[in-house]
């Protein structure tokens, strides 16, 4: 590659890396830079003002899922040089971070301010370098990059505010009374304040002395009143209300976000992480519905990692759907070719259940049974652990969530699975719920092995003394006496006498009997 020398920059001929056009960068090109947990964060990043924040809780998910991971590739990444052609049919060298939109620089030193503490500080200091090489920067890029170089202590001199920007607060002030403590701002606001009172008395008493008139002459009245209220506000408005630093850049995001009327800015949700999203997957915010005619909607899940289907989750509000809609959404999981991954079906099914399984305080809805029963007949293991192995680790565990998990285990799990959640209760503490599930586990087709009844037989040895008069206790003993017999040791056998002679429920002769019907191997 040959290149020569013009003032302040390199230009370039012949061929090389990409080329880019300073006048207009495409955003999926610079996507392509990245791997795919760098790509999430920096969509959240351009999702809007309220980027910083939503990738702040993207950085702790991906950290969450993986300990190891860091911004340091990321921020490399972004400080890499680019070739890129100006307006004049040139070619230079940027750093990729100045082909981003400067709302993306600005959520991006938002972001970094949130988490330098786990990022070194010379990797700050080299993206702050490459943005400084940025040829028009805004106000708001101009005055964070300063504040984080504070926060490293690496630069107290410089203002936060440009010098144009102080001449015109400067002036400003000057037009609102000067500084004093009789003028200035207080003034300002005092005189707002008393104008409005006054105003208000005025109503009040028009109001009191007309009362009696029709109603549409007194709408009339408002609609003059809130007019002259207008414009009052309008004389308060000074010349100089171009103010544009730092305040311009928020400012036009404000106006983008709001397009379109105040009442539908009073609508719009704060956090909107979900902008970097295919547009393919949406969601009715307003009713929190998922909207059922994207038909094509899980088609990306098989693209994203575990994480990734978190974020996606929660983004789509599948924990706070609607029971009713949860059959059509199952249908439309259920339809997908090839079948997801595990850890995708176990995110997403522990986004879709676990709250409003967990949450029951009476038997579960029609929608709801039907939704947990397909989803565990076509992905039975991670329904196990998504769903039925924190619902029995749950300390608030009952009658409703333990009706479900024995519907479940009846119609849904093959002999396998039934084996695998009874060796999930041996590492949780027992309560009454759980052996209502462990009978019902007990009394189903389970083929147990001779590990898996010795680890049984110990749990019931060791839990005896905690449930000497409980019933359900007593029966899923007298299960295992009667189905599972064969399995039993002589050592076994002696260790559950002990256990039953302390049993002080009506069913203890039964299961004495029981036990001694038992041969001795």
């Amino acid at each position: 590659m040959v290149y020569f020398e013009m003032p302040s920059k390199r230009h370039f001929c012949g061929r090389g890396p990409s080329i880019q056009s300073t006048a207009c960068v495409d955003t999926s090109t610079l996507l392509g830079r990245f791997d795919g947990q760098s790509r999430l964060l920096l969509t959240t990043l351009m999702s809007g003002v309220s980027g910083a924040k939503a990738a702040l809780t993207v950085f702790q998910r991906q950290q969450r899922a993986n300990s190891e991971s860091t911004l340091t590739n990321f921020i490399l990444t972004l400080c890499r040089d680019e070739i890129v052609s100006t307006e004049a049919l040139t070619l230079s060298v940027k750093p990729l971070v100045c082909l981003f939109p400067p709302v993306f620089k600005q959520n991006l030193l938002i972001f970094l301010y949130l988490v330098n503490s786990a990022i070194p500080g010379p990797t700050v200091l080299l993206l702050l370098g490459c943005l400084a090489q940025d040829s028009n920067p805004t106000p708001w890029v101009r005055a964070l990059g300063r504040q984080l170089e504070r926060k490293l202590e690496m630069n107290f001199k410089d203002p936060l505010y440009s010098e144009q920007c102080r001449q015109k607060l400067k002036q400003l002030s000057e037009n609102l009374g000067g500084s004093s403590e009789a003028g200035g701002w207080a003034e300002c606001f005092s005189r707002q304040t008393e104008e409005s009172e006054s105003y208000c008395r005025r109503d009040l008493l028009e109001h009191g002395t007309q009362r009696k008139r029709r109603a549409s002459f007194d709408a009339d009245v408002d609609a003059d009143g809130e007019e002259e209220a207008v414009q009052e506000s309008k004389r308060l408005k000074t010349d100089n209300n171009h103010v544009d630093e730092p305040v311009d850049a928020e400012d036009e995001e404000v106006r983008m976000d709001t397009q379109g009327g105040s009442a539908s800015a009073a609508e719009t949700p704060a956090v909107r992480p979900h902008d970097g999203l295919p547009e393919h997957i949406r969601v009715n915010s307003e009713e929190r519905e998922w909207d059922q005619s994207a038909t094509d909607v899980f088609k990306v899940l098989n693209e994203c990692n575990a994480t990734q289907v978190e974020v996606l989750c929660e983004t789509l509000n599948f924990p706070i759907l609607p029971e009713h809609t949860l059959p059509k959404l199952c249908n439309s999981i259920l339809s997908l070719s090839p079948d997801l991954s595990y850890s995708t079906a176990a995110s997403l099914i522990r986004s879709i259940l676990l709250q409003k399984v967990s949450s029951l305080s009476e038997p579960a809805s029609r929608c709801l049974v039907t939704a947990v029963t397909s989803l565990c007949s076509r992905y039975p293991r991670p329904m196990c652990c998504a769903v039925i192995e924190p619902v029995l680790e749950d300390r608030n565990i009952g009658p409703p969530q333990t009706e479900l998990l024995n519907r479940l285990i009846e119609s849904c799990l093959d002999s396998h699975y039934r084996l695998l959640i009874l060796q999930m209760t041996f590492r949780i503490p027992w309560r009454e719920a759980v052996l209502s599930i462990i009978h019902s586990l007990l009394d189903s087709k389970l083929l147990l092995n001779e590990e898996v009844f010795t680890h049984l037989t110990e749990q019931l040895i060791s839990q005896g003394p905690h449930f000497t008069k409980s019933v359900k206790f007593a029966k899923m003993m007298l299960t295992v006496l009667t189905k599972h017999s064969s399995h039993v040791t002589a050592a076994q056998k002696h260790s559950l006498t002990s256990c039953l002679n302390s049993n002080e429920t009506f069913l203890k002769k039964s299961l004495q009997a029981s036990l001694k019907r038992i041969p001795d191997a």
